[in-house]
């Protein structure tokens, strides 16, 4: 057992020094963090002329509703500095997941944009909005939701 415990020792030192580096957390990550909250999953791409347009919207709703929390998706995958400067010049305030999650969802990836995944608190999906959305709109989504009052 103390040879077992000799091997194992660098393996879980190594380990160890390894946690001390941060990655990003993935999507699902992101997604798991947010239970129990209201969640609005907006997929967005720079040359979307109405996904330009409602980003103000989203950022607001962001911004002002603590209980619910909005993440983009930026539909051409872009990741790094192209996606960054994306964000910049669009102006999204909201955090930008790192990967598309629609399987995780259970759902096909949208087909036009812009397109809004409303998810209750438990983390089911309760709405797939498609076309530009208001701060006016996705809140009555969640008023109107079963069990909310």
């Amino acid at each position: 057992m103390s040879r077992l415990k000799l091997l194992l020792c660098p393996l879980f030192l190594t380990l160890l020094a390894a946690c001390g580096q941060e990655r990003p957390p993935t999507t699902a990550e992101q997604l798991a963090a947010l239970q129990g909250q209201w969640v609005v999953v907006n997929y967005w791409a720079q040359w979307c002329k109405p996904c330009i347009e409602e980003i103000p919207e989203l950022n607001a709703l962001d911004a002002d509703h603590a209980d619910i929390a909005v993440l983009g998706v930026n539909y051409d995958g872009a990741t790094g500095e192209a996606l960054a400067s994306q964000i910049e010049a669009l102006g999204v305030a909201f955090p930008t997941l790192p990967s598309d999650p629609a399987e995780l969802l259970g759902q096909p990836r949208p087909s036009v944009l812009p397109t809004t995944f409303i998810l209750n608190p438990e983390g089911e999906l309760l709405a797939s909005l498609i076309g530009p959305q208001t701060q006016e709109t996705l809140l009555a989504q969640v008023r109107e939701a079963p069990g909310v009052q």
